[in-house]
């Protein structure tokens, strides 16, 4: 199985690198297209290879030296926690490809677009395999160029800056993050993550746990983002192309949550228990902040752009993530988890279904589509308003939906956090949870109401408007039938985390 994840990583890779060759763009594409699929079949193959009888243990492993002066090495693996996000990858990468070889966005065309996309996989990927410090910095970082790009040539609006806010914020915020880890390192002697995490803090002092822990907290919470870090994450989402946000939202966000799970709670156990009081605060008013912040822009009159506004509820569904992170627990880490694959699921879908309204209406706009009656997409587009509006109420936490379970668990955690840690804080964090999840069915009805329904022999924007499309069901239809799966049967993703997470905390 371990020569299935070098060739799962070196797959892309390869397909990238055959983009430099002078093809023609539909070509490229269709490669493109072969190459994201090839992934995603060795991604299932690994997944039906794990032993999941021992989904705490590393499989598929590969370790060999690579930089022997700083011991530095090539260190591969998966556990429960890294092999449903690796999945998730390559299934969304997948998507977008399809996506792409009918609806490329306008940009210098589709052989240097696909060659940016499959980089950009490669580094996804990466992120969630590697078990060295120095190499996770650096499938950390892979991603961020083809991701400012995609923006900054394929994007559409305040495209330059919003790609170039996107660039300084998470380059600022992974230097920070460096620190830590060169700093853990030296006192270390290794940069292992397997051996840091088993260690759990021994051999690091109280001093160096909290100086890392800050380091790598704040170089981690810009990528997921946490409120107040995550200013660059709206214009980044509203200026990207479909795909660009599909893949943001879907994974790379994920990225930073992941690295929080992975690096900080296992190697500096002492300064994650010191700051995870106030991660849980951030996490709170990040919930809070992005359900206010939608219902603002979907409200009759902000002008909100629909992309814009499943940005911002990116910012409150993270907040759970970090809540269930923040509290320490087992429950509170596997509801995280349970979110992270969630929010992937609901959120690229949500992109989709959004980015394929604003090609047939030309604007994202809400006042612009809704009119004075409504958009009437049920009765204009009637599948593609069932599929908005069913991943709208996904994204507020249906019960029988993937958006539930993992909100449930994160606030439960926070209800009866690690010892240590103050009960009536978290209490109070839940509380506020809680009102969150108020707020979230609050501004998703509304635009479930703004956009789906009125009355469809009213003037439209547009004078027609098409349904869905052949291409458009096949990048869809997947996400829509595994945000029911999850819902239905949670404990095919609990029962791969639950055994890692408690390996991590050191109680398992």
């Amino acid at each position: 199985m371990n020569a299935v994840l070098i060739a799962l990583l070196a797959l892309p890779l390869l397909g990238a690198a055959l983009m430099l060759a002078p093809i023609g763009d539909r070509r490229a594409l269709r490669l493109g297209t072969t190459v994201t699929g090839g992934t995603l079949l060795l991604a299932i193959a690994l997944a039906a290879g794990f032993d999941h009888g021992a989904p705490s243990r590393m499989q598929a492993v590969t370790d060999v030296s690579w930089i022997p002066a700083l011991d530095v090495r090539l260190h591969l693996g998966v556990d429960g926690i890294s092999l449903p996000l690796l999945v998730l990858t390559a299934l969304l990468t997948f998507l977008c490809a399809v996506y792409s070889l009918k609806k490329l966005p306008a940009g210098p065309g589709g052989r240097a677009f696909t060659g940016l996309l499959l980089l950009l996989e490669t580094g996804m990927l990466a992120t969630f395999a590697v078990l060295d410090l120095v190499l996770f910095f650096l499938a950390f970082e892979i991603v961020l160029i083809p991701m400012y790009f995609l923006i900054s040539r394929w994007g559409s609006g305040q495209k330059v800056a919003a790609a170039n806010r996107f660039i300084l914020y998470t380059l600022l915020g992974s230097a920070v993050m460096l620190l830590g880890f060169l700093l853990i390192g030296v006192k270390a002697g290794t940069f292992d993550m397997v051996k840091l995490a088993d260690a759990h803090g021994s051999g690091l002092s109280h001093t160096t746990q909290l100086i890392a822990a800050l380091a790598i907290l704040v170089g981690l919470a810009v990528k997921a983002p946490a409120w107040p870090l995550h200013s660059w994450l709206p214009d980044a989402h509203t200026a990207a192309p479909t795909v660009g946000s599909v893949l943001l939202a879907g994974v790379m966000l994920k990225m930073g949550t992941y690295g929080l799970v992975r690096v900080l709670l296992p190697i500096v156990p002492d300064g994650t228990a010191t700051y995870a009081p106030y991660l849980g605060a951030f996490a709170a008013v990040g919930i809070v902040y992005g359900s206010l912040a939608c219902l603002a822009l979907a409200r009759t009159g902000a002008k909100g752009d629909l992309k814009r506004l499943i940005a911002y509820s990116s910012v409150g569904h993270m907040g759970f993530v970090l809540l269930g992170i923040a509290s320490l627990t087992p429950t509170g880490l596997n509801g995280a988890l349970f979110a992270n694959i969630a929010h992937g699921l609901i959120t690229g879908l949500l992109f989709f279904v959004v980015g394929a309204v604003k090609d047939r209406y030309g604007t994202a706009d809400l006042d612009t589509l809704a009119g004075a009656t409504g958009a009437a997409l049920y009765g204009r587009a009637p599948r593609i308003g069932a599929l908005l509006a069913f991943a709208a109420v996904a994204s507020l936490g249906l019960p029988g939906l993937a958006g539930f379970w993992g909100e449930l668990l994160a606030m439960y955690g926070a209800f009866d956090p690690a010892d240590g840690l103050s009960r009536p804080a978290f209490v109070t964090y839940m509380v506020l949870a809680g009102l969150g999840t108020l707020l979230t069915a609050a501004y998703l009805l509304v635009v479930v109401r703004r956009v789906c329904m009125g009355d469809p022999k009213q003037p439209a924007p547009v004078a027609d408007v098409a349904d869905l499309q052949g291409y458009e069901a096949a990048s869809w239809t997947p996400l829509a039938a595994l945000t029911l799966v999850a819902g239905l049967w949670p404990a095919l993703l609990l029962g791969l985390s639950d055994p890692a997470v408690k390996h991590l905390l050191g109680s398992g």
